[in-house]
């Protein structure tokens, strides 16, 4: 008897992947449309569950949760034939005459480990993809948003078959369990420390894994920015979700002859957008639990702070903070923050701050406020990070067209759209070679003449 408590559960979804019903355009179809109509219907229940987790308003759970569920399902049921299609490459003139295409195919059973600070999105958004391209999928979300948890649950496990998708809930021993099984792909959104884990499970297994992290991601503010904007545009980026956004600008390097100029006006700013009561403000919503909370209580260094600081450990709420002057050495530097609290740094000249970016692991994000191509595209091409903006934050991963992902220790693999149908299937190589001739360049005796000829065909 298999000690393993999902291990039925598991071979179940592994036969019904090889009755090959998923591999059917018309059945992915279905259940995509099945999962749209069940979102719809549950939307003002999922509104009520995140709120009692986070205190996330109506308002902001469409903009940033349902509504890209919903349309990133109808991107994908419009374009799924397009991206299922055979798609032909040239044959190298060597193996003519004869074909050549790929194939996507689905890869199997799927694992996906949804995270607590977009628990909807962030969990529903790769299953999408993962349905799309033909896989059988089994879902673990987050157990610190208890109450959407409970309900992606209910949502998936009432109107889905088990042997198709089906919602495992639980903790560290459940998650555990789990990745002691075979699965042919994990997806996993959350910490690198956690990352690390998961990638050495899969790896017991040779199992291709996708890692959604993070890490500290900057925003380079230089002389020439268009400040007004850029301190607005930041401060949404910045605190949408309390900062518990995973390409949230962690930290600020602000160009020192504009720092007087940007910091007044990013407090103005802060106080436009959520008011000088911050903590009655729809648009802030609370931290997740107290460990997170404490956490970063203690990050905050009162002799830094220029704007904010307060908190609440009843109502688990922090106010939009400030600190400055912040030094790289500074203990806040040291981690990602995931939290209202802003350090601004200042640097001298550009190479200063490359510099200072460089030095530490690839950010999941970076954006760069500046009205000079030139330095724009210095910044894109000498510094490495998963992917960002110019002149905004945040904004980049609401793009069906643009690969959402990390690079180094702040993740491996992208999806969003046809990255993310691409990142759940296989490309089968496949070379179809015509019967009416066949050369015998290829066959021994090996002549100097046909030594030659692959010389030549082969240039």
């Amino acid at each position: 008897m298999n000690s393993n408590p999902y291990s039925d559960l598991l071979q179940t979804q592994n036969d019904f992947f090889d009755s090959n019903q998923t591999k059917d355009l018309k059945f992915r179809k279905g259940l995509l449309q099945r999962l749209y109509q069940v979102i719809e219907q549950n939307e003002e229940t999922m509104f009520e569950a995140i709120y009692n987790d986070i205190g996330k308003s109506k308002l902001e759970t469409i903009a940033t949760e349902t509504g890209l569920i919903k349309s990133e399902i109808t991107h994908t049921i419009k374009h799924l034939n397009e991206w299922t299609a055979k798609e032909y490459v040239p044959t190298v003139l060597a193996n003519l005459p004869a074909s050549s295409y790929i194939i996507s195919e689905p890869l199997g059973t799927v694992l996906i480990i949804g995270a607590w600070n977009y628990p909807y999105l962030l969990t529903f958004q790769p299953l999408v993809s993962a349905i799309a391209a033909g896989n059988t999928v089994l879902v673990k979300p987050s157990e610190l948003a208890v109450h959407t948890s409970a309900l992606i649950t209910s949502i998936i496990n009432e109107n889905f078959e088990a042997n198709v998708l089906h919602v495992v809930e639980g903790s560290v021993k459940e998650t555990t369990n789990l990745l002691m099984l075979k699965f042919d792909k994990i997806f996993f959104t959350g910490s690198t420390t956690v990352g690390k884990i998961i990638y050495q499970a899969a790896a017991k297994h040779l199992t291709p894994v996708t890692l959604e992290l993070g890490g500290k991601s900057p925003a380079i503010l230089t002389a020439d920015a268009s400040i007004k904007l850029a301190a607005k545009r930041l401060v949404w980026g910045k605190f949408l979700n309390s900062g518990q956004t995973c390409v949230a600008p962690d930290y600020l390097l602000v160009d020192s002859s504009i720092q007087e100029q940007f910091i007044t006006e990013f407090k103005k700013q802060l106080i436009a957008i959520y008011g000088i009561e911050p903590e009655k403000s729809e648009g802030l919503t609370r931290i997740i639990n107290l460990p997170n909370f404490n956490r970063l209580v203690h990050l905050i260094d009162t002799q830094k702070v220029i704007h904010g600081g307060k908190s609440n450990t009843r109502s688990l709420f922090i106010e939009p903070t400030l600190l400055f002057p912040i030094s790289k050495e500074h203990p806040i530097m040291e981690d990602e923050i995931f939290g209202p609290i802003l350090p601004i740094l200042t640097y001298q000249n550009l190479e200063e701050a490359i510099q200072l970016i460089k030095e530490k692991p690839k950010p999941l994000a970076l954006y760069v406020f500046t009205n000079s191509t030139k330095t724009k595209n210095r910044i894109l091409k000498e510094i490495s990070f998963g992917g960002g903006g110019v002149n905004e934050a945040l904004v980049h991963l609401g793009n069906h067209n643009l690969p959402f992902g990390g690079v180094g220790s702040s993740g491996t693999g992208n999806y969003h759209g046809k990255f993310g149908f691409d990142n759940f299937s296989h490309k089968k190589a496949i070379h179809e070679k015509s019967n009416w001739f066949e050369p015998n360049i290829k066959y021994p005796p090996f002549t100097p003449l046909k030594t030659k000829l692959i010389q030549w065909l082969l240039r």
